[in-house]
């Protein structure tokens, strides 16, 4: 059948398809209210031939399959709205699949013919195919070179931005806030007591302080336009995150990144330990305060020309796994995800992006509170200091574009690398007896400060090649022809 078409559930009351053009429309009976699985023509693929009688042979095609789950589905799916709620995230698994399956097979496709091309120049010279070999791994560091470059380019030309943090005057949310500071941005900065607001501003002021006298030219120049100011703010308090929302627009003029992180734990405690202040505050802080910011971040931003980005923070718990001894965290980092998808439909036609961040295991009060001797020693293996996820995370989220972004500290290679030298980090932030061996916070940051002096190209070469692939290899594939054609010629 000439036709590509495309699957999606709709809710009609009966379906009767009529032809509109070259498109087919649902007309909606009056009836029985159902879900169903719908086929139409994808708009790229319209064509005058598609017919009514063609379009129901696909629909019958898909009723086929459809009658098929539901026979092979378990007792527990056998009503329709599970059933329609198994179909969706099969469709989405089934999407996510097809989009990888098809860039890998682009990419193999495009290499090949590069490589098919540069064998036949050869002519079989074993001489010339190792040459075209060298010549596509060099494409490959090339095309890496020049992505890395690109992305320098990017972090270069993005800013200042105007920032917002809730839980921002200890831990990772003072560090994100310095490490936006010191990339010139405009902060605010947020904590339940004033007195943390104050005091915080105050050292973010003499960091910056401190990276101006150090810096020349256009970095200093990129640093005159930083600031920082900051609010008290009870973020499970409605009439708070309001007044913050207003102080923030009084401030910047408008907000281009929100980032709630402001959350609490009651230390590596059973459910039953835990008094019932301890799961509502923390309950009220994790979930109903990230709640309740993101909605006062899009109303906000749904106003603004340019839209703005809204980060939730993930952490243990979030994919739905198991979290013992931090049941009630774990459930709100849960319905935080949740929440992630929920908003993705929601705001899909918005100019507001939703996205998340997700520090991976961080030394900090939060995650030290109650924590036990097997817990540190554990901790050594997979933990870094707040402000080297910082130097991280931040670079990502300023030039973060569209939505539904998930940005992480702990890919897949920093784990495997964290694995493979496992037992090069025993005594790393703790001893054997569980006692800190680090330096304190106002050490660290003196020495991290002379290291930091620029977005460097090793920083950028991760961030490119970290979720860009596809890129990577396209780019290789390109400059791969480019040098067997100048190798053919000559």
């Amino acid at each position: 059948m000439d036709m590509v078409a495309k699957v999606h559930v709709s809710t009609l009351d009966c379906h009767h398809l009529l032809p509109t053009g070259n498109v087919f429309r649902p007309l909606i009976v009056k009836g029985l209210r159902r879900r169903r699985i719908v086929v139409q023509p994808c708009r790229s693929f319209k064509s005058e031939d598609v017919g009514p009688a063609e379009y129901v042979k696909v629909n019958k095609f898909v009723g086929a399959i459809r009658s098929a789950v539901w026979s092979c589905s378990k007792p527990s799916l056998r009503t329709e709205n599970k059933l329609r709620e198994a179909m969706e995230m099969l469709e989405e698994r089934l999407f996510s699949l097809a989009l990888y399956v098809g860039r890998y097979i682009i990419t193999m496709m495009s290499t090949g013919v590069v490589m098919f091309v540069g064998f036949q120049l050869s002519g079989g010279d074993s001489q010339m195919n190792e040459l075209i070999w060298y010549s596509w791994l060099g494409g490959i560091i090339i095309g890496t070179m020049i992505g890395s470059n690109l992305v320098l380019d990017e972090v270069a030309r993005a800013g200042p931005r105007n920032v917002l943090i809730t839980g921002s005057t200890r831990g990772l949310g003072k560090a994100l806030a310095r490490e936006f500071l010191l990339s010139g941005d405009r902060v605010i900065v947020t904590s339940r007591s004033p007195v943390s607001v104050g005091l915080t501003i105050e050292e973010l002021e003499e960091n910056l302080k401190q990276a101006l006298n150090a810096a020349t030219g256009s970095a200093r120049k990129k640093l005159a336009h930083a600031k920082v100011v900051g609010i008290a703010c009870d973020v499970s308090d409605p009439v708070d995150v309001k007044k913050l929302g207003k102080f923030a627009a009084d401030e910047l003029g408008y907000i281009d990144i929100w980032v709630n992180n402001a959350g609490t734990n009651k230390g590596f405690r059973p459910l039953l330990e835990l008094t019932n202040n301890d799961i509502q505050e923390i309950v009220s802080t994790n979930l109903i305060g990230s709640i309740l910011c993101t909605k006062e971040a899009i109303q906000i931003m749904e106003t603004q020309s340019k839209g703005g980005h809204v980060f939730n923070m993930d952490g243990a718990g979030s994919g739905g796994s198991s979290t013992p001894l931090t049941a009630v965290y774990g459930s709100t980092k849960c319905g935080l995800r949740q929440l992630q998808s929920s908003l993705l439909k929601e705001c899909k036609r918005s100019k507001v992006g939703v996205h998340t961040a997700s520090p991976g295991m961080v030394l900090t009060d939060l995650l030290l509170s109650g924590s036990t001797i097997q817990n540190r020693q554990m901790f050594n293996i997979i933990c870094e200091h707040p402000e080297t996820v910082a130097r991280t995370l931040v670079p990502r989220m300023r030039v973060v574009k569209g939505s539904g972004r998930a940005i992480n500290y702990l890919t897949p290679p920093r784990i495997l690398i964290a694995l493979v030298t496992a037992w090069l980090r025993r005594g790393r932030w703790f001893d054997d007896q569980g006692r800190a061996l680090y330096a304190a916070e106002a050490d660290r940051l003196r020495n991290w400060a002379e290291s930091r002096t620029r977005f460097s190209f090793t920083d950028a070469m991760e961030m490119y090649t970290e979720n860009t692939w596809v890129s990577v290899f396209s780019l290789s594939v390109v400059c791969a022809f480019i040098i067997l054609s100048s190798t053919g010629s000559t």
